[in-house]
């Protein structure tokens, strides 16, 4: 394995953990501002309202993407298997 090798697989591993992250890390983001839009709109300052539904959405987009985040870490583990039989 040379430079370029290292820097590809870095890239895609990269790229692997921004599609894995990526809709559960946006959902928190749209969730917490709504919500905290809310709150202060309504001038309810609970901890746990913005807890629990996060958990519950992310909960659900998580099952949602499953099969897209098992898709990506099977495409990169071929990629870096077939890096190292080739090597």
């Amino acid at each position: 394995m040379n430079a370029t090798d290292a820097i590809q697989i870095a890239h895609a591993a990269l790229i692997v953990i921004l599609t894995i992250s990526g809709p559960m890390l946006f959902t928190s983001l749209v969730i917490g501002v709504t919500i905290g839009l809310l709150q202060a709109l309504t001038q309810i300052q609970e901890m746990t309202l913005t807890f629990v539904p996060k958990l519950f959405v992310m909960g659900f987009v998580l099952l949602m993407c499953l099969p897209m985040i098992g898709d990506a870490l099977g495409n990169f583990m071929a990629q870096v298997s077939d890096r190292i039989v080739a090597g």
